[in-house]
Protein backbone atom coordinates (compact mmCIF):
# COMPACT_ATOMS: atom_id res chain seq x y z
CA UNK A 1 0.00 0.00 0.00
CA UNK A 2 1.65 3.10 -1.24
CA UNK A 3 0.10 6.07 0.61
CA UNK A 4 2.49 7.54 3.20
CA UNK A 5 1.42 7.85 6.83
CA UNK A 6 1.36 11.63 6.45
CA UNK A 7 -1.91 11.29 4.51
CA UNK A 8 -3.66 9.33 7.26
CA UNK A 9 -6.14 11.02 9.58
CA UNK A 10 -8.66 13.83 9.40
CA UNK A 11 -8.34 17.12 7.55
CA UNK A 12 -10.68 19.93 6.61
CA UNK A 13 -11.10 20.68 2.93
CA UNK A 14 -12.53 24.14 2.32
CA UNK A 15 -13.30 24.12 -1.43
CA UNK A 16 -13.67 21.90 -4.49
CA UNK A 17 -10.25 23.14 -5.65
CA UNK A 18 -8.73 21.94 -2.36
CA UNK A 19 -10.48 18.58 -2.79
CA UNK A 20 -8.96 18.20 -6.26
CA UNK A 21 -5.54 19.18 -4.90
CA UNK A 22 -5.78 16.48 -2.21
CA UNK A 23 -6.67 14.07 -5.01
CA UNK A 24 -3.65 15.17 -7.09
CA UNK A 25 -1.38 14.57 -4.08
CA UNK A 26 -2.90 11.11 -3.53
CA UNK A 27 -2.64 10.31 -7.23
CA UNK A 28 1.05 11.11 -7.02
CA UNK A 29 1.63 8.26 -4.55
CA UNK A 30 -0.99 5.64 -5.49
CA UNK A 31 0.28 2.59 -7.37
CA UNK A 32 -1.08 -0.41 -9.23
CA UNK A 33 -2.83 -2.69 -6.74
CA UNK A 34 -4.14 0.15 -4.58
CA UNK A 35 -7.88 0.14 -3.94
CA UNK A 36 -9.53 3.25 -2.52
CA UNK A 37 -13.07 3.09 -1.13
CA UNK A 38 -14.80 6.49 -1.10
CA UNK A 39 -17.67 7.03 1.30
CA UNK A 40 -19.85 10.09 1.69
CA UNK A 41 -23.31 11.38 0.86
CA UNK A 42 -24.44 12.58 -2.54
CA UNK A 43 -22.60 15.78 -3.40
CA UNK A 44 -19.85 15.26 -0.82
CA UNK A 45 -17.02 15.47 -3.37
CA UNK A 46 -16.19 11.84 -4.18
CA UNK A 47 -15.96 12.44 -7.92
CA UNK A 48 -14.12 15.73 -7.40
CA UNK A 49 -11.50 13.88 -5.33
CA UNK A 50 -11.29 11.17 -8.02
CA UNK A 51 -10.79 13.82 -10.71
CA UNK A 52 -7.75 15.06 -8.78
CA UNK A 53 -6.46 11.50 -8.30
CA UNK A 54 -6.71 10.99 -12.06
CA UNK A 55 -4.68 14.15 -12.66
CA UNK A 56 -2.06 13.01 -10.14
CA UNK A 57 -1.84 9.61 -11.83
CA UNK A 58 -1.58 11.19 -15.27
CA UNK A 59 -4.51 9.33 -16.80
CA UNK A 60 -6.69 10.21 -19.76
CA UNK A 61 -9.84 12.11 -18.81
CA UNK A 62 -12.31 13.46 -18.40
CA UNK A 63 -13.08 11.92 -15.00
CA UNK A 64 -16.85 11.84 -14.58
CA UNK A 65 -19.13 9.91 -12.30
CA UNK A 66 -19.58 6.38 -13.71
CA UNK A 67 -23.07 6.10 -12.21
CA UNK A 68 -24.76 4.77 -15.32
CA UNK A 69 -21.90 2.68 -16.74
CA UNK A 70 -20.80 1.43 -13.28
CA UNK A 71 -17.07 1.50 -14.13
CA UNK A 72 -14.73 3.47 -16.38
CA UNK A 73 -11.10 2.71 -17.11
CA UNK A 74 -8.79 5.67 -17.72
CA UNK A 75 -5.49 4.59 -19.32
CA UNK A 76 -2.25 6.22 -18.21
CA UNK A 77 -0.75 8.89 -20.41
CA UNK A 78 2.61 8.64 -18.62
CA UNK A 79 3.29 4.88 -18.53
CA UNK A 80 1.80 4.31 -15.07
CA UNK A 81 -1.14 2.34 -13.79
CA UNK A 82 -4.58 2.94 -15.29
CA UNK A 83 -7.36 4.30 -13.08
CA UNK A 84 -10.51 2.21 -12.76
CA UNK A 85 -13.30 4.43 -11.42
CA UNK A 86 -16.31 2.50 -10.10
CA UNK A 87 -19.66 3.72 -8.79
CA UNK A 88 -21.12 0.93 -6.65
CA UNK A 89 -24.25 2.87 -5.64
CA UNK A 90 -26.61 0.75 -7.75
CA UNK A 91 -24.90 -2.55 -6.93
CA UNK A 92 -26.69 -4.72 -4.44
CA UNK A 93 -23.76 -6.79 -3.24
CA UNK A 94 -20.04 -7.50 -3.39
CA UNK A 95 -20.82 -10.30 -5.86
CA UNK A 96 -22.17 -7.76 -8.34
CA UNK A 97 -18.96 -5.74 -7.99
CA UNK A 98 -16.98 -8.93 -8.58
CA UNK A 99 -18.98 -9.48 -11.80
CA UNK A 100 -17.37 -6.30 -13.20
CA UNK A 101 -14.09 -8.28 -13.41
CA UNK A 102 -11.92 -5.38 -12.26
CA UNK A 103 -8.14 -5.69 -12.66
CA UNK A 104 -7.27 -4.61 -9.12
CA UNK A 105 -3.71 -5.97 -9.34
CA UNK A 106 -2.59 -3.82 -12.29
CA UNK A 107 -4.76 -0.73 -11.74
CA UNK A 108 -5.53 1.90 -9.17
CA UNK A 109 -9.19 1.21 -8.34
CA UNK A 110 -11.41 3.92 -6.87
CA UNK A 111 -14.82 2.69 -5.69
CA UNK A 112 -17.42 5.30 -4.82
CA UNK A 113 -20.16 3.98 -2.53
CA UNK A 114 -17.97 0.91 -2.02
CA UNK A 115 -18.21 0.34 1.72
CA UNK A 116 -19.21 -3.28 2.43
CA UNK A 117 -18.90 -4.07 -1.29
CA UNK A 118 -15.28 -3.52 -2.29
CA UNK A 119 -13.44 -4.98 0.69
CA UNK A 120 -13.08 -8.40 -0.94
CA UNK A 121 -11.11 -7.05 -3.91
CA UNK A 122 -7.81 -6.95 -1.96
CA UNK A 123 -6.49 -7.84 1.49
CA UNK A 124 -5.99 -4.19 2.45
CA UNK A 125 -7.31 -0.94 1.00
CA UNK A 126 -7.60 2.79 1.62
CA UNK A 127 -10.83 4.18 2.95
CA UNK A 128 -11.62 7.84 2.48
CA UNK A 129 -14.71 9.22 4.17
CA UNK A 130 -15.96 12.65 3.16
CA UNK A 131 -18.30 14.41 5.55
CA UNK A 132 -19.82 17.70 4.35
CA UNK A 133 -20.21 20.40 6.95
CA UNK A 134 -23.54 22.16 6.50
CA UNK A 135 -24.02 25.86 5.94
CA UNK A 136 -20.89 26.86 4.04
CA UNK A 137 -22.40 30.26 3.15
CA UNK A 138 -24.38 30.62 6.33
CA UNK A 139 -28.00 29.76 6.94
CA UNK A 140 -29.51 32.24 4.52
CA UNK A 141 -29.49 32.59 0.77
CA UNK A 142 -31.10 35.03 -1.64
CA UNK A 143 -34.12 32.70 -1.66
CA UNK A 144 -34.45 32.37 2.12
CA UNK A 145 -33.24 29.94 4.75
CA UNK A 146 -31.13 26.99 3.59
CA UNK A 147 -32.83 23.81 4.75
CA UNK A 148 -30.67 21.21 6.51
CA UNK A 149 -31.16 18.57 3.79
CA UNK A 150 -29.92 20.93 1.06
CA UNK A 151 -27.12 22.59 3.00
CA UNK A 152 -24.88 19.54 2.59
CA UNK A 153 -24.94 20.05 -1.19
CA UNK A 154 -23.37 23.53 -0.84
CA UNK A 155 -20.12 23.46 -2.87
CA UNK A 156 -18.63 26.13 -0.61
CA UNK A 157 -19.25 24.17 2.60
CA UNK A 158 -16.09 22.68 4.07
CA UNK A 159 -15.68 18.92 4.15
CA UNK A 160 -13.94 16.75 6.70
CA UNK A 161 -11.93 14.07 4.93
CA UNK A 162 -10.70 11.06 6.90
CA UNK A 163 -8.13 8.76 5.27
CA UNK A 164 -7.44 5.37 6.84
CA UNK A 165 -6.01 1.95 5.98
CA UNK A 166 -8.22 -1.10 6.20
CA UNK A 167 -7.78 -3.61 7.77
Amino acid sequence: MSVPDSFLGRREITSPADMEELGRQLGGVLEAGDVVVLTGPLGAGKTTLTRGIGEGLGVRGPIQSPTFVLARTHPSLVGGAPLVHVDAYRLGSAMELDDLDLDADRSVVIVEWGREKAEHLVDSWWEIEIEPQTGGRGNDSACGTILPHTAALDDDAPRVVTISRRP
